[in-house]
């Protein structure tokens, strides 16, 4: 990501201000979150919060990273109006981006970057979880969009071998609530050794 990424992303949200409601959390995520150790978190390409400020409200410190200071705005404004003191954000080019410490949960949704998984996953501790959930590429999707921003079908699964159990994977539509009808694909995955 560049300062081109950065205005992208800031004329996106001021002339699509419905990018900027709130949303509910991921399911998968909701799903799996309880299922490793700690309550150290990142949520990566996090927007407005709706992954972190779930995680927060069950009991999660999250770190957050972003590219748009209006999203990391909207994020820490809804955070103090909850109550929410443990989220911590950060305005980040992830591109260049690598986690500064280890966490128990990753989540990364709706974005998709190649060279910033292993990063993702390498920041991952012993019984961490890794949650991926991002558009893919599908015949039924609506809008093509850029190709480098689409998972192959059955893709996710490779960033993810040995080391891993995969608890959950699938491919399906995306949310009622996005602009766009687009298929997603979306991992659950425990590093071993998982504390049990």
């Amino acid at each position: 990501m560049a300062q081109s990424d950065y205005e992208k992303w800031e004329r996106k949200y001021a002339e699509r201000p419905e990018l900027l409601s709130p949303r509910p959390p991921s399911a998968l995520l909701v799903r799996h979150a309880g299922s490793g150790v700690g309550r150290r978190a990142l949520d990566v390409a996090c927007g407005t919060g709706r992954n972190a400020l779930w995680l927060a409200d069950n009991g999660w410190r999250v770190d957050t990273a972003d590219i748009s200071p209006t999203a990391l705005e909207i994020l820490r404004s809804e955070a103090q109006r909850k109550g929410l003191e443990t989220i911590r954000t950060l305005c980040v080019d992830l591109d260049r981006f690598t986690p500064e410490r280890s966490y128990d949960l990753i989540v990364m949704t709706n974005y998709l970057d190649r060279t910033l998984l292993p990063r993702l996953i390498a920041a991952l501790t012993p019984g961490g979880i890794a949650v991926v959930e991002t558009y893919m590429k599908h015949p039924a999707n609506e809008k093509t969009g850029n190709p480098d921003y689409l998972l192959d079908p059955g893709e996710l699964p490779g960033y993810f071998g040995t080391g891993f159990e995969i608890l959950e994977y699938g491919e399906y539509p995306n949310e009622n609530w996005e602009i766009h009808r687009m298929y997603k694909a979306g991992i659950a995955a425990r590093r071993f050794p998982a504390v049990l």
